[in-house]
């Protein structure tokens, strides 16, 4: 699931750069295809400039030399992924018609379907299957057939600074996509038999957002921002101990016994409504979700991923969301990549989703 608001097709890529603009590190990979396999030749994590205001077109396009630069990439095309305080995503209904006709009618109605007046941003939009749910069951015969819909939002000038940005780091812009859904692309690359089959959801743990996305047997059914993140729980070690941010980051990665009844109590919050949206689903769907799957920063530690496992009353794990891909890695990034893989996912997703 692309819906790129931006997009190249005039030729094949075999080839791209991938850019993660995340609110503390900017995570970027470097991926080739090679016959029928992708190939991950190399990845990158830079702290992102100005975390706490909005970045400039020119010190964006400073920031993504630098990210490329340290990739050692012979491409200069790049996919960059963008935040959900950056876009908007819903799933809708709409009638049935062509998607052009769509975005025309989202551009000057987005009030009726969105529930929100969006003037003067680009809309992007994709088709989703039919599902039956007991709403929809209920209102079978009520008007005209609708289709579902996920669409994409962004302010027209945010888009032109990303692409005024891409183009002044010397690159091409390929696509700029919502990065809510490079987990789901990324999941279907790295474990397609569980995607296709199962009804999971994944949850991706960001700087200040989280997002869960509900997959099932892979259809997108539930998406939603909590808007509670990693920076979240290392402040609030860092207040309660009296430390350091970056001491804070590196005891909740690392774990000391001393200080988990401080973490349980910070993730209590997130955990409670991650677990409303799951409860939401089952209700809506009449359908269990089998696992959480957890991507992000934060969930590089094992007290992270098990404080949510007890809170959401289901497994949970981490993942490689490189799993399958070819790696054609230095021998330093290769031993790095299994305490790294959480973090590129979002960055995989969206160059799956480019080439």
């Amino acid at each position: 699931m692309g819906l790129p608001f931006l997009t190249n097709r005039a030729k094949q890529r075999d080839q791209v750069i991938a850019v993660d603009l995340g609110g503390r590190v900017t995570k970027a990979v470097y991926v080739r295809r090679q016959a029928d396999k992708l190939s991950l030749a190399s990845y990158s994590l830079v702290e992102t400039p100005n975390s706490d205001q909005a970045i400039s077109a020119q010190a964006l396009a400073e920031h993504l030399k630098s990210v490329v630069g340290s990739l050692n990439a012979r491409s200069r095309q790049l996919a960059l992924a963008v935040g959900v305080t950056d876009t908007v995503f819903r799933q809708v209904e709409v009638p049935l018609m062509p998607v052009d006709q769509v975005r025309q009618m989202l551009k000057y109605n987005s009030k009726t379907y969105l529930n929100q007046e969006l003037p003067d941003h680009v809309f992007d939009c994709s088709f989703l299957p039919v599902r039956q749910t007991k709403s929809s069951e209920s209102s079978k015969s009520a008007g005209p057939p609708k289709q579902p819909l996920a669409v994409a939002a962004a302010k027209r000038q945010l888009v032109d600074d990303w692409h005024a940005a891409i183009k002044g780091a010397g690159l091409m812009p390929e696509m700029v996509v919502p990065g809510l859904v490079g987990p789901v692309n990324a999941l279907e690359l790295a474990e397609p038999e569980l995607f296709a089959k199962e009804t999971v959801a994944l949850v991706d743990l960001g700087f200040k957002n989280s997002t869960i996305v509900i997959l099932d047997c892979g259809d997108l059914v539930l998406n939603r921002v909590v808007n509670i993140g990693g920076d979240h729980l290392t402040q609030g070690l860092a207040d309660a101990l009296g430390i350091t941010y970056t001491e804070a980051e590196q005891i909740k990665i690392g774990m000391p016994t001393e200080v988990q009844e401080t973490l349980a109590g910070l993730l209590h919050p997130l955990g409670r409504e991650l677990r409303a949206s799951i409860d939401f689903f089952e209700h809506q769907h009449d359908k269990t979700v089998s696992q959480a799957l957890l991507s992000g920063g934060s969930a590089r530690s094992e007290f992270v991923v098990q404080s949510l496992q007890n809170e959401l009353m289901i497994p949970c794990r981490t993942w490689n969301p490189a799993q399958t891909l070819h790696l054609a890695l230095d021998p330093a990034q290769l031993g790095d990549l299994e305490q790294t893989a959480p973090q590129l996912t979002v960055a995989i997703g969206t160059a799956a989703s480019a080439l």
